[in-house]
């Protein structure tokens, strides 16, 4: 684990293996000033190919070749939406449902048209997240968050990405795509599990700052 800095302002850096700017931003404002985020790019880290079969084994690669590239802690998510009419599809694969390349337009035609003879009380679904926390000595953590929701017949909404226009989360009137970003971002699936992540991850960052601190205060008295 890295920490840098001077008495007293170790920083300790963890790598994101990932290079979204929103997800680097949303860890960002969970983590204490003194966490360094890098990106896969910033580390020069070369991400796996996502052939796991759940979220939460594709999230485990990305991070264990971060670690291991890095020698940083390392985070890594992966999500999507599950349909239960549909036997939990998209899935792993909600990003290319459609196929290559990844069209949001695409694959929420396909959505629909697969949806076609499935009545509104029957489409109920969930975004699902999954955060893998891997440190360079060989611990893991996953955690996951969740939003449970339906399928509507049409999309609606201008915001978001993904199937947001389509996902209407439980206890709203909107789709995710009409939500203000504030109130997408406290329920969302992926929301959750960063902040779940992040409870888990501080105390080993707070032990790797405190290890730091006391090394760099024993060399400069030597």
């Amino acid at each position: 684990m890295s920490a840098t800095g001077g008495a007293g302002r170790q920083e300790v850096t963890v790598v994101l293996a990932s290079n979204n700017p929103g997800k680097v931003d949303e860890l960002r404002r969970l983590l204490p000033a003194w966490v360094r985020i890098v990106t896969a790019s910033d580390a020069r880290v070369t991400l796996p190919e996502e052939t796991g079969t759940t979220f939460a084994e594709n999230a485990l690669l990305k991070a264990r070749a971060a670690a291991q590239q890095t020698g940083y802690i390392a985070l890594a998510d992966d999500s999507g939406l599950e349909v239960d009419a549909l036997g939990g599809e998209p899935g792993v694969r909600s990003a290319r449902y459609a196929g290559e390349p990844t069209d949001d337009a695409a694959n929420n035609a396909l959505l629909l048209e697969r949806l076609r003879a499935v009545p509104s009380a029957q489409r109920s679904a969930r975004f699902r997240s999954a955060v893998a926390i891997v440190t360079p000595d060989g611990r893991e953590h996953v955690a996951e968050g969740s939003v449970e929701g339906v399928i509507l017949d049409k999309p609606r909404g201008s915001g978001g990405f993904g199937y947001d226009q389509l996902f209407q989360p439980a206890g709203f009137d909107r789709t995710m795509a009409e939500l203000a970003i504030d109130e997408k971002n406290r329920i969302s699936h992926r929301g959750r599990a960063f902040r779940a992540a992040a409870a888990w991850l501080l105390p080993i960052l707070e032990a790797a700052r405190h290890e730091a601190s006391e090394h760099e205060q024993k060399t400069e008295q030597s």
